[in-house]
């Protein structure tokens, strides 16, 4: 019974510390995205947007996203959209790159499918509104 209440519990906050990280460095990457953000066209376009909305579509993006892991509501959404930011980026626009380029994206990638399969975990805001919900449905 310990056991498991212990196993539980840190698996719990395994995924809530795997969130806040994982944000926090995502966070800080739209950062640097957005402090070189100097409109010359330098960033990658793997979709045929431009270069420049590319850049504000992905900054705007990694931080929504980013944001909703944190607290845990709609992980699985935010982790795939995040997911799929990162497989973009390894299979186009790091295709011909070394493997030392490539591994901080599949760090990220492996991350992100993590979530989508676990979800947020306990420790969220989307599962302590649901169980709010599912309580008071209960209810005579």
């Amino acid at each position: 019974m310990v056991s498991s209440m212990f196993q539980a519990t840190t698996s719990a906050t395994g995924l809530l510390l795997l969130r806040f990280s994982i944000s926090g460095l995502m966070l800080t990457h739209a950062w640097q995205e957005w402090t070189m953000f100097n409109g010359t066209g330098d960033f990658p376009d793997p979709i045929g947007l431009g270069s420049q909305l590319t850049l504000i579509v992905t900054i705007i993006s990694e931080v929504i996203l980013s944001l909703l892991l944190v607290v845990g509501l709609a992980t699985r959404f935010a982790a795939f959209g995040l997911a799929n930011m990162m497989a973009v980026a390894l299979i186009v626009v790091y295709a011909d790159d070394p493997w030392q380029k490539k591994e901080l994206v599949v760090a990220y990638l492996s991350v992100y499918i993590t979530l989508l399969v676990a979800g947020g975990g306990p420790l969220s805001i989307q599962r302590f509104v649901f169980n709010q919900l599912f309580k008071r449905k209960s209810r005579p």
